[in-house]
């Protein structure tokens, strides 16, 4: 599939729906199981969802190796829908950065999400030349992530900007509405803002206030029916149907997720099973859902079919 849209033309297509991580999909053995992936993506893409980001973090990105991002990446391009565009991620050192841009590139990506540089602390100048390598080494759009060891200044992220046209994004996954505020403030619609704290349904009206209009749902995955409710929700600022949601199915969500570390992706893993769609396990580190807690989600999730 070639690229549909420019860098610019995805920032405003993307500022207008829900966004989403798939899953992905991994046999008994934790080998990339690329039939019931595509399987997952065309599910997924067959929703009014505005874009798909493939090995992602809820996508275990981090687990991949060399030769199977291009193959995860590829996979979804092929699988999406033509409406839906896929995004990949870009991780590590820089460069391997580099590498993961240019396979996202090669396979068809729309564009990139950046991740921060892996477990090394950093200043605002090695954050500008880490992004500026990655932005010199393809043409497709990228959005960077804020969170972790990569928290960037308005002054960066105008710098990069002004020198990288196809920089159009900034996903947060902080929360510091000051921070927030000062980015707005420097860079204003040259860039769009996406949510991306964890279960990012439980901030989302609140950052639709600081300029955010859309977020990434993880679960999307298991509920695109729900998520897509709630999302309306949210956009129409519906503050009753937004916190009814949240009371009955976000924060039991939560508590669920809460009980292990690692459990945000294995979550997602565990909804697809219960709602009958299992792309298989996690990869170690990462563990399963134990029985009951798959239990426990396994009834929550029946109370969204029921009510949706």
């Amino acid at each position: 599939m070639t690229t549909k849209y420019t860098p610019q033309e995805l920032a405003k297509h993307l500022a207008t729906g829900l966004l989403s991580f798939p899953a992905t999909a991994f046999t008994a053995d934790y080998d990339f199981d690329e039939a019931a992936y595509r399987k997952h993506i065309e599910w997924q893409s067959s929703y009014d969802v505005a874009g798909l980001f493939a090995a992602g973090g809820t996508g275990e990105g981090f687990s991949l190796s060399v030769d199977e991002f291009p193959q995860v990446v590829r996979a979804a391009v092929e699988s999406s829908r033509d409406e839906v565009p896929v995004l990949a991620s870009a991780g590590g050192s820089t460069k391997q950065a580099i590498a993961n841009a240019q396979a996202a590139t090669e396979a068809g990506a729309e564009g990139l999400l950046v991740l921060p540089p892996y477990l090394t602390e950093v200043d605002q100048e090695g954050l500008f030349n880490h992004l500026d390598a990655i932005a010199s080494s393809t043409d497709i759009a990228l959005i960077v992530y804020n969170r972790a060891n990569a928290i960037y200044t308005p002054e960066i992220l105008q710098r990069l900007a002004d020198k990288h046209p196809h920089f159009i994004g900034f996903k947060d996954a902080i929360g510091n509405i000051e921070h927030l505020a000062r980015v707005r403030a420097a860079l204003g619609d040259r860039l769009f803002y996406l949510g991306g704290l964890p279960t990012a349904e439980t901030y989302a009206l609140p950052l639709l206030k600081m300029g955010m209009s859309t977020y990434s749902s993880a679960m999307f995955n298991f509920v695109p029916e729900f998520a897509l409710k709630f999302y309306d929700a949210v956009r129409a600022e519906n503050e009753p149907e937004v916190s009814r949601m949240v009371r009955d199915f976000v924060i039991p969500y939560l508590d669920i997720r809460d009980r292990k570390h690692g459990y945000g992706v294995s979550i997602v893993k565990g909804g697809l099973n219960v709602v009958g769609r299992s792309v298989g396990p996690v990869r170690p580190p990462l563990q399963d859902l134990s029985e009951q807690d798959l239990a426990d989600l396994d009834a929550l999730v029946k109370t969204v079919q029921v009510s949706a």
